[in-house]
């Protein structure tokens, strides 16, 4: 993947992730809860302060620029590493995704001052409910893409385990 593509893609990630946002916001009061695959998966409309998790999201109005702040930072070294990577194979691509879903959790902090959640994965065993915290688009592309740059070095240092290696 090239670098131009790689910022394509990271303009798509936000484009798709704010889009399904606002349609979300648009659509459905906060707090719904919209059953998709019974057992399995639901829609809801929830708002996260904080960040994975929930954490700090109970912090006050400091704590919240400070984590802002913090992921601002993220966002610029992201940049950075995609542009000096030049946007190639496994690692381009994962920094875009990652890059992609920064931005787009930046900008719901910015106009909302939290983040809008929507995809809510859980399983039923018995009388419980096991939830996966509910996330978002932009949250999909920073796992996704996170994955793809750990693949990356490992790929690159089997590479270099192999061409270290006498014949």
């Amino acid at each position: 993947m090239r670098l131009r593509a790689a910022f394509w893609l990271t303009a798509a990630v936000v484009a798709v992730d704010q889009l399904t946002k606002a349609w979300i916001v648009s659509t459905y009061p906060l707090g719904t809860e919209l059953e998709i695959i019974p057992g399995l998966f639901r829609l809801v409309h929830a708002r996260n302060r904080g960040i994975a998790f929930g954490i700090l999201g109970a912090s006050g109005p400091t704590i919240q620029l400070a984590l802002l702040l913090v992921v601002v930072g993220i966002v610029v070294f992201v940049a950075w590493q995609l542009r000096h990577a030049g946007g190639d194979g496994f690692a381009g691509l994962g920094l875009a995704l990652v890059l992609g879903g920064a931005i787009g959790n930046i900008v719901d902090r910015v106009l909302r001052g939290e983040v809008v959640d929507f995809l809510d994965f859980y399983l039923v065993t018995g009388a419980s409910e096991h939830h996966w915290p509910a996330f978002n688009v932009a949250d999909s592309a920073i796992s996704v893409g996170a994955c793809c740059v750990v693949l990356a070095e490992v790929l690159a240092h089997q590479k270099e385990k192999r061409a270290s290696r006498p014949d």
